[in-house]
Order: structure tokens, then C-alpha cells, then sequence
């Protein structure tokens, strides 16, 4: 039975601390679809995602009407596309894109995840094929989000995919030059990707799922600070409780979310990812919790502790509110949405080199971080590489989503709009790396992989 006290809390959470169900994901499986005939396969992608959510916007706006909490985004993740229509004769996928990209604006939602791939092991004239799309892809089409797995735990990583993914950025960069390479905000590049993850740029529909799921996706930082202003000067114990407690609260109603989507829907219900994402908002900052717990910015000593302990207290506080936690449940420190973070950089206290650190404890890796557009090839692919480094050695999901932003340098500042906010542009480590990232091949997994 929940309390008048709760109702009351949860109503507090939404008026004043930005508590919000972040996206409602229907992933749809599109292994049904495959066909030899290019044009047919994409009239039954159409098809079924139509079909499938048509009615996912107004359910997720009836339910956010009905029970008086913000559901901010509707979107559409799918299977792969490199696997889904790797049967299809064809040169490229771009036609593809094209089909997500009407389906997302005729049923409503904001973005449709999962022009993708695999690589982490290998690359197969299909994946390659996608790879190549990508760039005209997501800079022609407005919703599509697009991610490759380049590396896991498993396997390893592909320094051959690295290398590609890294030419990739830099085109899009430069065909969304007029909109400060925009296209860039639309590609991640995954170490152990997960199929259940609800939120954009890198969601897609694992071959291990069902033909279709509800993920939803919770976000409450303003919450946690609030919570955690309550206990300003407490001891790490009575901190990581409160987390904890309040993560617990956010989850429940994110659960009452899912599942009535998922009824209403008539689709099973997935996982609940919270994931403490930050938005442009003011006190919507996951760098405003980090000074609320003692740090004058994000980026000072103490930074990635600090990190840590959100993360794990996040975690623990979900789980005991709901058996189906996935995605990337933590903390994300997307640059560009987080206006502390944007504070910290102009403040002189955050760096790629901090960033990276974080991001060995927080939920994913280098988000929406934007660069100098002259940042040479071999500098994105070691930045990746890093980053991939750390997901394989700690068994967990790292991404990159970088913006080297064309004709534009450090100081500089980069507009995208929206969710995605705008960034100051920061420097990369000047030091050279060609000859490290142009020995190729692929780097062997560790030894704690072997678990058989």
C-alpha cells in the first residue's frame, strides 16, 4: 500500500526536483523482416515498427497525463541493422536509415537506435557495408542514432574497427559541418554494448530479445541532490543510504511507468535503466550532486570517488526496488547536457584525461564531449582505444561519443540543441599516438575473460 507521505514525496520529486521518466524505448526485433529484395525489406521495416508502436507517443503521454509524471521521450530501438538485413542485395544501407528515419516521424517518436553493428571480433562485408553508411546516413536523416560495438570483455578489441569507427566521426563531423557537426551526437562507439539499453545514441534490440520489449529509462539527478542536501556534512555512510533510499523511490516510479506502458502496449516489459542523466536544465546536474557532496567542481580531487559512490549507491537503491534493473543503471557525465560540467571545464578543473578516469566507475564513458575539429585520426582512435581498454579490463560497458566540431578550436563553443545541450570545446592530448593505433590487428582479450 503506498502511503499519503510517498504520494506527497513523489509529487515533491516532480514539481521541484525534475524527477522525469526520461524515454519510454519499444525495442522491436526485425530478424522477421529479412529479405533478399532490398526494397522489400524495407517496406517491412516500415511496416512492423509502424505497426508495432504506433501508439507508443500516446500511450506514453495518456500515462504521463494520468499519472502526473513527465515521460520526455518516446523512441524506437531495433535489431542490428548489419545483421537484420544482411540477406538484402544491396550496396549500402543508407535506404535503410532512410525507412527508420520515416517510420520514427510517422509514429512520433523522437529517435529509432540500432543502425548498427558488431565488430568486436570481426568485420563482415555486411558490417562493413553499414560502417560506410553511417556517415551519409545520419547526416541526411534527423532521428536516427547509430552505435558499433568495437570491443568486449570476450573477445577483445578490434583495433581494425577502432580505426574505422574513427574515420567515421570524422566524416560526419565534416558533412554536419554547418550544424557544428551535429551528426557526431548521433554515433556511439560501445565495449560490451548491452541489448536492453533504453537511451540514445547507442540503444539497439539484441538478437537475444524477444520480437518486442518496453525499456524504460528513469532519470532523477535534481532528486539525489535534494535528497542529498537534507544530509550536508553527514558522513559517507549516511550519504550513500540516502542515495541509495532515493534511488529506490525514483525506481519505484519508474516501474509503475514501464508496466503500465508495457499493459497499455500489450509488449512484455523489459528492463528499468536508472541512469542519473543529466539535462541542460538548471539542478538537473549530475555535477551539481558532486559539489552538493563536498567537490567545489566536477574534475577536483576526489572526483572519481565521488563518482563511485553515486554509482554504487544508484545501483543498490534499484535493485531493491525492481527484479528487471538492466541497461547501463548508474551515472552518466554527458558534457554538453550537464551544465555543471560545462561550469567545470571553464572553471579549468575538467579535462578529457579527468573525464576518462570517471568514467572507469560511472555507467558509460566519454559522452557528448566536444574537440577541436582538427583533431587528427589517430588521435580519435587512441582516445577510443583507451576508453575501450577500460570496459574490456573491468568488465563493464564503456562508450565514446565524441564531437571533433568542424572549424571550430579550444574555446570555442558548440550548439546542438535540445536534450543535447551545447559544449565548450576542450583540447585532446596533443601527443602523438599514430604509429601505436597503426599497428592494427586486434588486441586479446584479458585473462579473467576465460570463465568457462
Amino acid at each position: 500500500m503506498i502511503s499519503i507521505n510517498e504520494v506527497r514525496e513523489t509529487i515533491q520529486m516532480i514539481s521541484e526536483a525534475n524527477l522525469d521518466v526520461r524515454t519510454i524505448t519499444m525495442g522491436i526485433s526485425l530478424l522477421d523482416c529479412a529479405d533478399s529484395n532490398y526494397e522489400a525489406f524495407c517496406g517491412k521495416v516500415y511496416d512492423k515498427i509502424v505497426r508495432k508502436a504506433e501508439r507508443l507517443a500516446r500511450v506514453g503521454d495518456d500515462i504521463s497525463k494520468e499519472y502526473g509524471v513527465p515521460v520526455v521521450n518516446k523512441r524506437v530501438s531495433v535489431t542490428p541493422i548489419a545483421i537484420a538485413a544482411a540477406g538484402c542485395k544491396c550496396d549500402d544501407y543508407i535506404e535503410v536509415a532512410r525507412t527508420l528515419d520515416r517510420a520514427a516521424g510517422e509514429i512520433g517518436v523522437n529517435f529509432v537506435g540500432g543502425f548498427s553493428a558488431l565488430v568486436q571480433k570481426g568485420i563482415t562485408p555486411e558490417d562493413r557495408k553499414l560502417m560506410d553508411s553511417i556517415p551519409p546516413a545520419l547526416a541526411e536523416t534527423e532521428r536516427v542514432c547509430s552505435s558499433v560495438n568495437v570491443a568486449s570483455t570476450r573477445s577483445g578489441i578490434n583495433v581494425d574497427a577502432v580505426n574505422s569507427v574513427a574515420r567515421i566521426i570524422k566524416d560526419l563531423s565534416a558533412l554536419t559541418r554547418a550544424r557544428d557537426s551535429i551528426g557526431c551526437t548521433k554515433f556511439v562507439v560501445f565495449c560490451n554494448a548491452v541489448a536492453d539499453n533504453p537511451f540514445m545514441a547507442g540503444a539497439f534490440h539484441g538478437t537475444e530479445e524477444g520480437d518486442a520489449a518496453i525499456n524504460v529509462g528513469v532519470s532523477g539527478p535534481g532528486v539525489v541532490k535534494r535528497a542529498l542536501e537534507s544530509v550536508r556534512g553527514a558522513d559517507f555512510e549516511t550519504v550513500c543510504e540516502t542515495v541509495k533510499r532515493t534511488a529506490f523511490k525514483i525506481t519505484r516510479v519508474g516501474q509503475l511507468v514501464a508496466q503500465e506502458a508495457a499493459r497499455r502496449l500489450r509488449v512484455p516489459f523489459g528492463v528499468i535503466d536508472l541512469s542519473l542523466a543529466p539535462t541542460p536544465t538548471v539542478g538537473d546536474s549530475v555535477a551539481e550532486i558532486l559539489r552538493e557532496m563536498g567537490l567545489e567542481h566536477a574534475g577536483a580531487p576526489g572526483t572519481t570517488a565521488a563518482i563511485a559512490i553515486l554509482n554504487d549507491s544508484v545501483k543498490k537503491g534499484g535493485v531493491m526496488a525492481s527484479s528487471y534493473v538492466g541497461g547501463l543503471s548508474g551515472a552518466f557525465i554527458p558534457v554538453s547536457e550537464d551544465n555543471g560540467m560545462i561550469e567545470a571545464i571553464r572553471a579549468g578543473a575538467l579535462s578529457i584525461e579527468k573525464l576518462e578516469a570517471m568514467t572507469c566507475v560511472c555507467s558509460v564513458g566519454l559522452d557528448m564531449v566536444a574537440i577541436p575539429g582538427l583533431t587528427p585520426l589517430e588521435t580519435l582512435s587512441g582516445i577510443i582505444l583507451d576508453e575501450m581498454a577500460i570496459g574490456m579490463i573491468n568488465n563493464k560497458t564503456t562508450a565514446v561519443r565524441i564531437i571533433p566540431v568542424a572549424g571550430k578550436d579550444v574555446g570555442d563553443r558548440a550548439e546542438f540543441g535540445g536534450l543535447m545541450g551545447a559544449a565548450p570545446i576542450i583540447a585532446a592530448n596533443g601527443f602523438k599516438c599514430a604509429d601505436f593505433v597503426r599497428r592494427g590487428g586486434r588486441i586479446p582479450a584479458p585473462i579473467h575473460s576465460f570463465r568457462n
